[in-house]
């Protein structure tokens, strides 16, 4: 994974403060260049008397992005390296962010959890649904009030890991980051008993259980060279009770593999996906769907 691009939406809210703490976390640990964006509506071009209207809403547009980009520079003053302050014009604050992504050549975008939900948690709200359906370059959500309690710097990557070539590719990108961040990988399989717990159930969940154990080593054989590795099987009924079964450091986040469902080379949430992005109580990052 090559993190040398970071791109961050941002607005003047606490949702905006997360993204931008933990794009600037991402940006300083990985010696990367950061782009802080604000996307704002398109002016629209009227002739006649209306155009006054339209100077007095270009008027109105340019004072806002200055005063929130203006903001954004007093919050990311830690950032390090190269950062750059950018205002994008766009229907959708989601899909202003593809776009500008595309056009930065950035190779992860982050943003905060939308206002709903709970402290800690993740919330996806209309510009993570456009950036989950849409992007070709990684989305890096922060929970709600990351900010407040940012860690200074990341500890470890945690790679939610299921048998087949999208995840394999996962482990190697996820390898390939935690090499950039000096950090240990952690490969995870959830395996998840349902309701009952019936003697044929247990046996099941006793075979999926060492199923998952061999394909977590597998997995890790070829990454060891590059960082430390470590593996585990986590075992719930719902996936959030999976995710508390563990410890987790401040300063981790978690690496999903896209939906095999999903279109090529661009960020798709299948289920368990979305399930483990709702439970996760750390920064969550999806990658790209590859061939």
């Amino acid at each position: 994974m090559k993190i040398e691009n970071v791109l961050t939406g941002f607005i003047a809210e606490p949702r905006g403060r997360d993204g931008l703490a933990l794009a600037v976390l991402l940006a300083r640990q990985a010696g990367a260049r950061l782009t802080v964006a604000t996307v704002q509506p398109p002016t629209w071009h009227t002739p006649g008397p209306a155009k006054a209207d339209e100077s007095a809403w270009r008027a109105y547009l340019r004072e806002q992005a200055e005063s929130t980009l203006e903001q954004a520079r007093e919050l990311a003053v830690d950032a390090g390296g190269e950062t750059e302050y950018v205002v994008h014009s766009h229907k959708g604050s989601g899909r202003g962010l593809v776009e500008l992504a595309r056009k930065r050549d950035a190779d992860v975008v982050v943003i905060g959890s939308a206002p709903s939900g709970s402290k800690g948690r993740i919330s996806l709200g209309s510009t993570a649904d456009q950036l989950l359906h849409a992007s070709s370059v990684p989305v890096l959500l922060a929970p709600k009030g990351w900010a407040e309690e940012a860690p200074p710097e990341f500890e470890r990557l945690t790679v939610a890991y299921r048998r087949g070539p999208g995840c394999d590719h996962a482990v190697g990108e996820a390898a390939r980051a935690a090499a950039l961040l000096d950090v240990p990988l952690r490969l995870v399989t959830l395996v998840l008993s349902g309701g009952r717990r019936a003697q044929i159930e247990l046996d099941m969940i006793e075979r999926l259980r060492d199923h998952a154990a061999a394909d977590l080593k597998a997995a890790a054989r070829g990454q060891r060279r590059r960082v430390e590795v470590e593996v585990e099987v986590l075992e719930g009924r719902t996936v959030a009770q999976a995710l508390r079964t563990t410890s987790w450091r401040p300063g981790e986040f978690i690496v999903c593999a896209s939906s095999s469902s999903g279109p090529l080379r661009r960020v798709f949430l299948g289920d368990t996906s979305i399930k483990i992005v709702k439970a996760a109580t750390r920064p969550v990052m999806i990658l790209t769907r590859e061939p």
